[in-house]
């Protein structure tokens, strides 16, 4: 069974940066799409970005656009987030995904096959 491992989080200053991690174990199938989402409390998950693997297109959620940054190391079959300028509605448990057989835009809402166990990202204003 495919297991992700999140990383990185913590508590950052508004406009402070962050660098998630996402290692993936298991993950041995050319199709798919891995990414995150995020959970602020009392709020409904919201995916913030996603990378197709086989055509290496990434999509960012509108409000992150321009500060995060999706990527991937295959030799360490880790997915990164680079979070900068960084507001305090940024603040939630973000959650590494994959959606398996999916590739494109549409996936990127629906990354649930295998989900990690979350890394939780307070900025402070």
């Amino acid at each position: 069974e495919v297991q992700l491992v999140e990383s990185g989080g913590g508590l950052v200053q508004a406009g402070g940066s962050l660098r998630l991690s996402c290692t993936a174990s298991r993950l041995i199938f050319d199709d798919y799409a891995i990414g995150w989402f995020r959970q602020a409390p009392g709020k409904e998950r919201e995916w913030v970005s996603c990378l197709s693997y086989s055509d290496g297109s990434a999509y960012y959620l509108d409000s992150v656009k321009g500060r995060f940054t999706i990527s991937n190391d295959n030799a360490k079959n880790t997915v990164y987030l680079q979070m900068d300028s960084l507001k305090p509605e940024d603040t939630a448990v973000y959650y590494c995904a994959v959606e398996l057989f999916c590739s494109g835009y549409g996936c990127c809402p629906e990354l649930r096959d295998y989900i990690g166990k979350g890394t939780l990202v307070t900025v402070a204003s």
